[in-house]
């Protein structure tokens, strides 16, 4: 089932989210609904508080993205691999490497797209859909994905990143997005 995705402006987006045990209720289905979501929306990550879940959950496929690459893309990101990954109770253990900035957007933010300056590295440790404890080092894109939603369950959005000046010129975009006035083709739950 496709669920409604949470806008800017729920306090949910900004909680700090709690660690799950395989017997938190229905998480086959509530994941099985997230994998739809985020095809429904064309997104390539998704966490659980951006369907109205605080819990420590979010998934990543960069596939179909890592595919599409143009030449200019290709040339630009030579060596990198897409991913299909579930994420529970993730925690960073490093990020490292040299900052480089990347057009990013959030489903929960939508028709804003901005430069953000990431680390090109990470080391993350957390259980697969399976619960089993998997860590692992991502770099490039993947790492930029995983980077975003990692920071949707400590309660950051990518607008976080950006300058005072920047935020100030997307105010009235974030406003709009908070009182539900913008046109996007998917179900968004507003605050109320």
């Amino acid at each position: 089932m496709v669920l409604p995705v949470v806008a800017y402006g729920n306090p949910i987006l900004r909680k700090v989210c709690e660690d799950i045990t395989p017997s938190w209720p229905d998480l086959e289905k509530l994941i099985a609904d997230m994998w739809e979501t985020l095809y429904h929306t064309n997104g390539v990550g998704i966490a659980a508080p951006q369907v109205n879940k605080p819990i420590r959950l979010f998934l990543v496929d960069t596939d179909q993205l890592v595919k599409d690459f143009d030449d200019e893309d290709r040339e630009r990101y030579p060596n990198e691999e897409g991913i299909k990954q579930v994420f529970i109770n993730a925690q960073m253990i490093d990020e490292t490497g040299k900052m480089w900035p990347y057009n990013e957007g959030c489903l929960s933010i939508p028709k804003v797209r901005e430069d953000v300056q990431r680390l090109s590295n990470i080391r993350i440790k957390y259980l697969d859909e399976h619960f089993k404890e998997q860590e692992r080092s991502f770099h490039g894109i993947a790492a930029r994905v995983i980077q975003h939603e990692y920071d949707h369950i400590e309660g950051k959005l990518f607008i976080d990143y950006l300058s005072p000046i920047k935020k100030r010129l997307i105010k009235k975009k974030l406003d709009d997005i908070t009182r539900g006035k913008v046109s996007i083709d998917y179900r968004m739950l507003f605050a109320k």
